[in-house]
């Protein structure tokens, strides 16, 4: 059943039930791919535990993460309401991950009897495009090592009560596909991150010893 944080605990009792009853859960372990770039877009997921990272394919082959969701967050949902019937994105579990999936056709039929399902797909939508308004707006007002801080304290706030320090679990080429820069210049910024004692670098991870320094650095 959703967490009080996933999006379906803010629907009437009646449209919750219907919506777990329309589901079907599904389960990945660390590493496993729950959907290729490519792949048929008809189910949406809603993530009940664990947490995910949203990658795509550049035109040389490289592969940068977008980024990463945890409970409460949902992907997939642009496959409700529009024709389009390929996903944008590949999306690994990060460690155990337990979703809720819902077919399109079953969406369809949920609608009709509970529009405010709908509805709350519709807020999840809008509340996507503006997250992505305000990265572009950042690429090009806020420089490079506040927009590696930004999103390492964004991925750090899903882990944050596995207690400190925070282990995100991102390596350099993750951080610098969501920070929107390379790989090199990513290195820098968490090097400088690194000398100041908020974090420490580590293959295939990063760990946050100092959240509450972190959230500073990104200047909100």
């Amino acid at each position: 059943m959703p967490s009080a944080a996933h999006p379906a605990s803010a629907l009437p009792d009646a449209a919750r039930a219907a919506l777990i009853q329309a589901g079907r859960p599904r389960r990945f372990a660390r590493g496993e791919v729950v959907c290729h770039e490519g792949d048929p877009g008809d189910v949406v997921h809603l993530i009940q535990t664990g947490r995910v990272a949203a990658r795509v394919s550049t035109t040389r082959g490289e592969s940068v993460t977008l980024s990463v969701m945890g409970p409460g967050e949902v992907f997939g949902e642009m496959a409700l309401f529009t024709d389009r019937d390929e996903r944008t994105a590949t999306i690994v579990a990060l460690e155990a991950v337990e979703t809720l999936t819902l077919r399109k056709d079953a969406f369809h039929e949920l609608r009709h009897d509970h529009p405010e399902v709908s509805d709350m797909f519709l807020r999840l939508l809008a509340r996507r495009a503006e997250r992505l308004s305000g990265l572009v707006a950042e690429a090009h007002f806020v420089s490079v090592d506040r927009r590696v801080a930004r999103r390492l304290y964004e991925v750090g706030r899903l882990y944050i009560d596995d207690g400190v320090p925070v282990v995100v679990p991102l390596t350099q080429d993750d951080v610098a596909g969501l920070a929107g820069t390379t790989r090199p210049t990513a290195n820098q910024a968490l090097r400088r991150l690194e000398e100041l004692g908020l974090v420490r670098l580590a293959r295939g991870r990063v760990e946050i010893l100092d959240p509450a320094g972190l959230r500073q650095r990104t200047g909100w």
